[in-house]
């Protein structure tokens, strides 16, 4: 365990293994791992450099073992505690004193960024999965938590506060003990609600007093103010193919379009229109349509139009917009999923009149003058277009959507360390237990 004089720089650090040891170990980009587990070189960089690269936890026993804690009721939050090192922290006692420190600040960190901000990173999820909430730094959080009464709580606070977070975290204990015993409906209905409390983690805190919610699995919009809801009305959704899937996102209803007209995407036109004109020459002209230079086709406002009466602007990368349409029959269907991805409104005039802060004889009379107008909307509205196939209802029960879609078996797969079998389909049932409503 000697070195030759004159090379003390080779020499081991025995006794003070913080300091420059501990800077060297997370200098770099180099990739860091112990036990096997890789850690957050970036993440633990910062934290540590808040306390001179010197080991934290040696000193912080009982706060260690309030996040440890914490940190092993992960599954309270549909989390397999796992992601955050919890075997290793269990054998904890068997590393080296700077591996212990490293691993202990990695595991609370990443938890804490798991409650923040969702476990599934954005650049894991799928390009229409985008729903995100404001960046928490949680290098800063968790160093207000060592300083706390109770570092754990602290920690736990970065969740979701909502009632329709705390519902359905609730009902994990039920489920779970009926998966434990073999029971296929409750191990679907738990894989369910750890996916949708995850999709909770997506959303911004707290979220907005008024906004606009589309359930795309339920096919619902749900119209809140003060966090209470106001409206709802069945909705039409994207088709099942993936380029006409609707996306989860967020935007702000800036303005409704009165009597708009339809201008169809040239990817729309070359797959189903153009083929439609190869078999009738006389399409274009008795929908009142025109082809543009460009290969897009404009159809005119009026009664026969694919907007219907009113378009809600509301501006996105998608272009997915919340429509009117001619066609009221599809409301009266169970499976309304025959669009391109915009959302359809089954009452756009009773929407229009809340958001427009008017009666709806108003909304009526600028429909009858044919004319194409722009309305900004008093106040913007912020909209969130979500994907919950485990959600607490407006009535406050919990219930389940079929996953159309097929995302929720990706997303329970990240939430696992290790991969599992493929969950089964979750059931359409409603679960009627009750609750408080909340607002999402």
């Amino acid at each position: 365990m000697s070195a030759c004089a004159g090379q003390p720089e080779t020499i081991p650090v025995l006794v003070d293994r913080g300091g420059n040891e501990l800077q060297q170990r997370i200098a770099g980009g180099a990739e860091l791992a112990i036990g096997g587990e890789a850690l957050n070189t970036e993440r633990l960089r910062r934290f540590y450099a808040r306390h001179d690269f010197e080991m934290i936890w040696p000193s912080r026993e009982e706060q260690a073992t309030s996040l440890i804690a914490s940190v092993t009721r992960a599954r309270d939050h549909g989390l397999d505690p796992a992601l955050f090192h919890a075997d290793l922290l269990r054998r904890r006692t068997t590393l080296a004193p700077l591996d212990r420190d490293l691993l202990m600040s990695d595991a609370f960190l990443s938890y804490a960024d798991a409650l923040a901000h969702g476990a599934v990173l954005t650049d894991r999820r799928r390009d229409n999965e985008t729903l995100a909430p404001e960046p928490v730094d949680v290098v800063a959080r968790l160093d207000q938590a060592i300083g706390s009464p109770d570092p754990g709580a602290a920690i736990e606070a970065l969740a979701p506060a909502t009632t329709a977070y705390r519902v359905l975290r609730q009902s994990l204990p039920r489920y779970r003990a009926g998966a434990a015993a073999g029971n296929r409906v409750a191990q679907a209905r738990l894989r369910a609600i750890e996916v949708n409390l995850e999709r909770l983690r997506w959303l911004p805190r707290p979220l907005p007093a008024d906004f606009a919610w589309v359930n795309v699995a339920d096919q619902r919009l749900v119209l809140y103010r003060t966090y209470r809801p106001v409206f709802s009305t069945r909705v039409v959704v994207g088709d099942d193919a993936e380029r006409n899937q609707s996306p989860e996102f967020r935007a702000v209803i800036e303005a409704s379009f009165v009597n708009p007209p339809w201008v169809i995407p040239r990817d729309i036109v070359d797959a189903e229109i153009l083929p439609r004109l190869s078999r009738d020459p006389d399409y274009l002209t008795r929908n009142n349509m025109v082809l543009h230079v460009n290969g897009e086709i404009e159809q005119a406002a009026g009664p026969e139009a694919g907007l219907g009466f009113i378009m809600f602007d509301m501006p996105n990368r998608f272009d997915v917009y919340l429509h009117d349409t001619p066609n009221r029959r599809v409301f009266a269907r169970d499976n309304r999923r025959i669009s391109h991805g915009c959302i359809r409104v089954e009452n756009p005039r009773e929407f229009a009149a809340m958001l427009m802060q008017e009666p709806i004889e108003t909304i009526d009379q600028w429909i009858a003058t044919g004319s194409t107008t722009r309305n900004t909307l008093p106040i913007p509205v912020p909209v969130f277009v979500t994907y919950q196939t485990a959600f607490v209802d407006t009535e406050g029960a919990v219930q389940f959507r079929p996953d159309f879609y097929n995302r929720d078996s990706a997303i329970w797969q990240l939430l696992q360390r290790r991969p599992q079998p493929a969950p089964a389909p979750a059931p359409t049932q409603v679960d009627n237990r009750p609750v408080s409503p909340g607002p999402a």
